[in-house]
């Protein structure tokens, strides 16, 4: 158990089950900090895009990454901010176009290596909700409550599609669901998430709404010493 130093909470999940939207009321429930892990490697990817590094190319992908200062930070808004070497990159981000590519990134040895280890310091105190693919599995396969959310395909593409527009990208919902799908498709070769973990709590958000979850989850904490 965590003791005194507050609980590692770690949320996975596949794409669009809603668990930044989750993690981040979470967290401000337990007064923990939220640890967006796939903020951290959409901005890889945009940085990386951006300079027209391809994520085969491993030498300058490897200076990028040694070169790059990523910073996260709490929001009074919906979320919280992350900026790239001193530019805040929190819309850039979740555009379709890094929504695309980031996977192609992700998948690179050492830039997992590289964010893995930021991610276990960032959480190695306890007190916080961290969220993003193989968190329960690889980055807190001992962490003190781990969730793995899941929902139907329509309603995530319907969810995400939801997000685009209120953000002004002009994005089709048929468009949004095909880039789940594929990446559903991509992920379940990687060998990370719910399916590498053990113990952790499988919640299906289809129908439900975040109030409803964070409770739930909440529940599990306080039933762990939160």
């Amino acid at each position: 158990m965590a003791g005194s130093r507050g609980l590692i909470v770690a949320i996975d999940g596949v794409i669009g089950a809603g668990k930044s939207t989750v993690a981040r009321a979470v967290a401000a429930d337990l007064g923990y900090r939220h640890l967006d892990t796939g903020a951290m490697y959409r901005a890889v990817a945009l940085r990386a895009s951006r300079q027209g590094i391809r994520p085969d190319d491993s030498d300058q992908l490897l200076a990028l990454l040694d070169a790059l200062r990523l910073d996260l930070a709490p929001d009074e808004g919906e979320g919280g901010r992350i900026s790239v070497d001193g530019e805040d990159v929190s819309e850039a981000i979740r555009s379709p176009e890094v929504s695309r590519v980031v996977g192609s990134y992700a998948d690179i040895p050492a830039v997992r290596r590289a964010l893995v280890q930021q991610q276990q310091q960032m959480g190695e105190l306890g007190g916080v909700v961290a969220e993003g693919r193989d968190m329960t599995s690889v980055v807190f396969p001992t962490a003190d409550l781990k969730i793995y959310m899941i929902a139907d395909l329509d309603e995530r593409a319907r969810r995400r599609h939801r997000e685009f527009t209120d953000t002004g990208v002009v994005i089709s919902v048929e468009q949004v669901r095909a880039d789940i799908e594929r990446r559903d498709t991509e992920d379940a070769v990687r060998d990370y998430g719910g399916e590498g973990a053990s113990d952790f709590v499988e919640l299906d958000t289809t129908g439900l709404d975040v109030t409803a979850v964070v409770k739930q989850i909440i529940s599990l904490a306080l039933e762990r010493g939160a």
